[in-house]
């Protein structure tokens, strides 16, 4: 079947009441027909038994495989937040005296992970600039265990090619970390380019009403498993009723996605030359950078744009203030239109220096579109940079 249908027909086994709709397991604990079943389940890991909700739950479980099947995944594991997934992963993967090299243009918690928290524990990391993957192989070291990136990158979209960076670490013997939140399985495949594990938010586009929070990681069973006993023990672990929202959320996600695309393609053509605005950027914009990037690895350009007001810091303030009904809110991938000002509030925590080496300017706005009707976006916009 293909994805549209996967992400539909994908359910947990009906119970005895032959609902239509998928059930929803909402329980702490399984119970077992004798003890000597008790005592197997707890002594082989491998067994395929629900134990206790933190380990694994049918609801979780039935959200998991959609997001595997949609990503061409062995295996997965959920969390209870996107950061929640990545954190873990760091974790899993990552010991004293191990070196990290990542894309500087990543999340701001995943940022401050990397600068504040690593290295109390022994931990290295290096940066590299996404517009110079040429840069990456002389960062890696002897000790360097793992290669990071989000593509397209948070704020800044810049767009880095999958299948070349897969190439070095393979050389290297390096596992291959992407997050894959902007774009979603039904825009990116990032295993298909050689990826070892990818990464959700699954709070964003996957969910796309902005109810629940949730992270999924999937990828090659084995580095799975260790993900899986990690998360088993220390506890970040997905509600099921998160789960199920999700589960349910992920039957639309492909029709979402095609109009999320195609209302902020509209809106970045409109923009593009607007008299107040120095730059647009959009993956499928034949002026990004790595447009032709984007055209490779994207079905399309996703839902998310970017512009920078020439009226810098203040200019960027006033244009929030001037919006009459966009959300001012700092999440993203929902159903309605979301602006944000990256260099106040999700990235303020890092310094002037650092958000200009990863082209966060001062007037950068991040709009997440949603799926009103396009001319009604448009509009609002315009009228805010009018008042501006």
């Amino acid at each position: 079947m293909r994805p549209e249908t996967i992400a539909i027909r994908t359910q947990t086994e009906r119970t005895g009441e032959k609902e239509h709709s998928t059930p929803l397991f909402l329980t702490s604990s399984f119970v077992y027909d004798s003890a000597e079943d008790m005592a197997a389940a707890f002594s082989d890991d491998t067994l395929d038994v629900n134990i206790y909700s933190r380990f694994s739950n049918p609801t979780v479980d039935e959200f998991i495989k959609k997001v595997c099947l949609l990503e061409g995944a062995e295996d997965g594991i959920a969390t209870g937040t996107g950061m929640a997934s990545v954190f873990s992963t760091f974790m899993t993967f990552l010991s004293a005296g191990d070196h990290i090299v990542s894309a500087s243009a990543v999340f701001g918690s995943t940022h401050t992970i990397l600068t504040k928290y690593m290295p109390k524990w022994g931990i290295e990391f290096s940066y590299f600039n996404m517009n110079e993957p040429q840069s990456i192989e002389a960062l890696i070291k002897p000790n360097t265990k793992m290669l990071y990136v989000e593509t397209p990158s948070n704020p800044g979209l810049d767009i880095i090619d999958l299948k070349y960076v897969a190439d070095i670490c393979k050389k290297h013997n390096i596992l291959f970390v992407v997050d894959n939140c902007f774009a979603t399985p039904a825009v990116q495949q990032p295993l298909s380019f050689g990826a070892d594990l990818v990464i959700h938010s699954a709070t964003k586009f996957m969910d796309g009403q902005g109810r629940v929070l949730g992270g999924v990681v999937v990828g090659n069973k084995d580095l799975v498993k260790q993900l899986y006993l990690f998360v088993r023990n220390t506890g970040p672990s997905l509600s099921p009723f998160n789960a199920w929202v999700l589960s349910k959320s992920l039957e639309t996600l492909y029709v979402r996605m095609e109009k999320h695309a195609a209302n902020a393609m509209h809106i970045a053509k409109a923009l593009e030359g607007h008299p107040t605005l120095s730059w647009v950027k959009y993956p499928y914009l034949p002026s990004h950078p790595q447009f032709a990037i984007a055209q490779k690895q994207m079905n399309n350009g996703g839902g998310i744009l970017t512009f920078e007001l020439k009226s810098g810091l203040e200019g960027g303030r006033k244009f929030l203030n001037s919006l009459k009904w966009l959300s001012m809110t700092n999440n993203l991938g929902d159903s309605r239109t979301i602006a944000s000002h990256p260099a106040s509030t999700t990235h303020s925590k890092l310094s002037p220096e650092e958000r200009a080496a990863v082209g966060i300017t001062p007037g950068l706005i991040r709009l997440s579109v949603g799926l009103e009707h396009p001319d009604d976006i448009l509009e609002e916009i315009l009228q805010a940079l009018e008042n501006k």
